[in-house]
């Protein structure tokens, strides 16, 4: 009877076919090998039988026998594409975030915008990030694919609006802002959902690496708009824009648009790529931990909270992130002072050093993969 009974089809919760038949995975595993367990049948045997003694030996040794380790699962080949189009969405979102801290000279004499104006593009990226729990919500519950889905159509919305020809500099500063911010709602899925994406793909000895690569991506994403600012578009010839003449400042003002129009594109594929194939879980779960029953959205936060070491670890990894997010977007402008302002066209090393270093830790991670010593490494690389 129990050979008939229908394979169960794995939808993230529950234990999915491939580890239901394997006696020692999981809980119920462990419990079917305890039934399994053959039991010595009961005869009433004279004290001091040799029979009894035998059969509390027997007992004695499988009650001390281990539990079977739980099997591995089945990995997809898919599983890279998966994270690749995921990583080059955070990258996108990254770079459409930093577009205009770097260039923010140019940006004042094309655009009017004022140094409050550049300040806020760049928050918009943080502000954006307060809903982060309901988009943690829509990720429980709808999966990766709908989320994924719906983040990249908002990038898509923001870098589109960004785009809109129109006359009026008011009106282009306003869809400016608002494209920032739609990006900025992108924030919370690209950044956060890397650690539900390894769980759900990857196997248990390749989950570190996947999760390390796919946040990577999008703090190089925001470094490289550093390159490819002040590639693209020149500094004005003056601080100031009355003294520019009409023609700079048309110049640089389609330099910027060609900036907005690829990204635009490099967006508008990355959805297009996601929509024609983003599966949101793999057929048969890649580990016991991806098939395993998840616990209500509410119960799993407020057990969350009550752990002390997992707020040590968040601490730890929001306080260096609040401090790169709040200084790297507004770096230009704060060294605007000291005549240091969309600064080397020239790629020095400063141009570099960003993307340096999210470079370096990326090699440091494909070189080591699940090895304890990148910890190390990755610590010194920080400091």
């Amino acid at each position: 009877m129990a050979s008939s009974a229908p394979t169960q089809k794995w939808s993230g919760v529950g234990v999915g076919s491939e580890d239901r038949q394997k006696p020692g995975s999981g809980v119920a595993g462990q419990e079917g090998a305890a039934l399994a367990t053959p039991r010595l049948p009961r005869k009433h045997h004279s004290r001091g039988s040799h029979v009894t003694g035998a059969g509390r030996g027997h007992a004695a040794a499988a009650a001390a026998l281990p539990a079977a380790a739980p099997g591995p699962g089945r990995v997809y080949g898919r599983r890279w594409l998966v994270l690749l189009l995921f990583s080059l969405l955070g990258f996108a979102q990254g770079l459409v975030w930093n577009t205009w801290g770097p260039i923010q000279n140019s940006a004042r004499q094309a655009y009017g915008f004022s140094s409050w104006d550049i300040a806020l593009l760049v928050l918009w990226g943080p502000i954006g990030f307060l809903p982060c729990f309901a988009f943690m919500w829509l990720l429980d519950k709808r999966g990766l694919r709908v989320t994924v889905l719906l983040t990249s159509f908002l990038m898509v919305l923001g870098t589109g609006l960004r785009c809109i020809p129109v006359s009026d500099l008011m009106l282009k500063r306003r869809l400016i802002h608002g494209g920032q911010l739609l990006n900025g709602l992108a924030g919370p899925t690209v950044m956060n959902a890397a650690p539900f994406l390894s769980t759900t793909w990857f196997s248990a000895d390749e989950r570190a690496t996947a999760t390390a690569i796919a946040s990577m991506l999008s703090y190089l994403g925001g470094a490289c708009a550093f390159l490819v600012g002040p590639l693209v578009v020149p500094a004005p010839n003056g601080t100031s824009p009355l003294l520019a003449s009409e023609t700079s400042r048309t110049h640089i003002k389609d330099l910027i648009e060609a900036v907005l129009y690829a990204e635009f594109g490099v967006v508008c594929l990355l959805f297009s790529a996601t929509l024609v194939y983003f599966p949101p879980r793999p057929p048969l779960p890649p580990s016991v931990a991806a098939a395993s029953q998840r616990l209500s959205y509410r119960r799993s936060f407020c057990r969350l909270l009550s752990n002390m070491r997992f707020l040590m670890i968040a601490l730890a990894y929001a306080i260096p992130l609040g401090v790169f997010a709040g200084w790297s977007g507004v770096l230009d402008l704060i060294l605007t002072p000291v005549h240091v302002s969309q600064c080397l066209p020239e790629l020095s090393w400063f141009n570099w050093c960003l993307p340096g270093s999210c470079l370096l830790s990326l090699l440091l991670i494909l070189c080591f993969r699940e090895s304890y010593d990148r910890l190390y490494l990755d610590v010194v690389v920080s400091v």
